[in-house]
């Protein structure tokens, strides 16, 4: 049990060492990280558009 309890204390200290950010730092990080995946995501849609509209022609 008490392992238990300093564990807990020990997360606790480490969670005040912890620099959050601030709104305007979250909101940027945010708007990134959508973006990226919005690219991603249309960018392997087109390559597999791509590829499949190529394998329909080789096989007509």
């Amino acid at each position: 049990m008490q392992r238990l309890i300093n564990f807990f204390r020990g997360v606790n200290r480490e969670m005040k060492k912890v620099t959050w950010p601030k709104r305007k730092e979250l909101t940027r990080y945010t708007i990134t990280v959508v973006s990226t995946v919005i690219f991603v995501a249309v960018f392997f849609y087109v390559i597999d558009l791509g590829i499949s509209e190529l394998i329909r022609f080789v096989i007509r």
